[in-house]
């Protein structure tokens, strides 16, 4: 009695709202709360709005223990992508991603487990140790290669998950992945328009799925229009070697009169380079003769889009996609995954636009 005076509430107010009380209120067993709460087959559709209804005016909020505890389940998801460290602190695309996907989990009462590798049989390992340890209860999948072992083995491992990307081709793993074709020959569309016949691309990693199908999209479509000189060149995304390749394309013969780069960092670090050459041409020139500098650079056009394309000059042309909504949607996929319901195949999503700059405002072919 002296607690209800002094504070102005009952014990029982004060005490956390748990199952029991959205139980008594709609008159219910607290099984059928808690298979309706967790979205469980058993119930029907009904009970779960109700259930759900009342949970909201109750103010009650799920409790990390009693739902792992409850369901046997850890509420983690696990994403250990094997990538270097650069990657995370130059390239904005994974971490948008991520924050997309934590966004669709946390509503879910799930967390994700950030565990970054160096190389893919330490990716292997860190999917053999979750699984012995029962850590997390699926993972999310990126970066899919040829013969890529890890489907299988999370198959073995009976480790839920999904890919961004793919399709996988055996079909063990459902995915999301974004139309990578269309949108390689949006950009050749635009730089061909412009005049350009002799493009190089300087493509990512050769064993990487998404750089794979760009690269071929992009020999189906210059053979096709009977472009070139042409060039594709495996850069790993390492930005020493893709200025190294820019260098030695710009003092050709017949140089590339457009270059595409995988990502904005590899745009970025090459655009110095050809900056350079440029401004050392136009003085060569003459205060009247020939293009000058900006107007005689090669067009850059970037498979990533961030704000290091908006701010460079000339700003860069590029490839956006939403990072954010994409993680969203496969964190999405995965937790109907989770709930029982059937999920399987490839779907494509998120068509990206093209965000024309002066990189190829500018930039006019030979």
């Amino acid at each position: 009695m002296q607690e209800q005076e002094r504070t102005g509430k009952s014990p029982r107010a004060q005490s956390r709202v748990g199952l029991r009380d959205i139980a008594e209120a709609l008159g219910i067993s607290q099984t059928a709360v808690s298979f309706a709460i967790n979205d469980k087959p058993g119930v029907s559709d009904e009970t779960k709005r109700n259930v759900k209804e009342m949970a909201r005016k109750l103010g009650w909020t799920p409790t990390y223990a009693a739902q792992a505890l409850g369901s046997s389940r850890t509420m983690t998801v696990g994403f250990a992508p094997s990538r270097s460290a650069d990657d995370y602190q130059t390239e904005s695309f994974m971490l948008h991603f991520m924050a997309g996907a934590q966004l669709a989990l946390s509503r879910k009462g799930y967390g994700l487990l950030f565990s970054p590798c160096t190389s893919l049989d330490e990716e292997i390992q860190v999917y053999r140790d979750w699984a012995r340890r029962k850590r997390v209860d699926a993972v999310v999948l990126v970066d899919l290669r040829s013969n890529d072992p890890r489907p299988r083995l999370l198959r073995e491992l009976g480790m839920p998950a999904v890919l961004a990307g793919g399709p996988d081709p055996d079909d063990i793993v459902p995915s999301l992945s974004i139309d990578d074709s269309r949108t390689m020959e949006s950009v050749l569309v635009h730089l061909s328009l412009l005049g350009h016949q002799r493009i190089a691309y300087l493509s990512g990693d050769s064993h990487l799925d998404y750089c794979m199908e760009r690269t071929k999209a992009f020999e189906s479509f210059t053979s096709t229009r009977g472009l070139g000189p042409l060039w594709v060149e495996f850069t790993d995304f390492d930005v020493n070697k893709a200025v190294a390749i820019t260098q030695r394309l710009l003092v050709e013969e017949e140089p590339p009169t457009a270059f595409i780069f995988e990502s904005e960092t590899l745009a970025a670090a090459s655009i110095r380079v050809i900056t350079e050459v440029c401004v050392r041409q136009s003085e060569l020139s003459g205060k009247d003769g020939g293009r000058r500098y900006p107007y005689n650079m090669p067009a850059t056009v970037s498979f990533e889009d961030s704000f290091i394309c908006r701010s460079l000059y000339p700003s860069v042309t590029a490839v956006h996609r939403d990072a954010g909504e994409y993680g969203t949607l496969v964190a999405k996929l995965l937790l109907k995954s989770l709930s029982g319901r059937p999920v399987s195949g490839n779907r494509k999503v998120l068509t990206p636009q093209l965000i024309i700059r002066e990189s190829t405002r500018l930039a006019a072919a030979d």
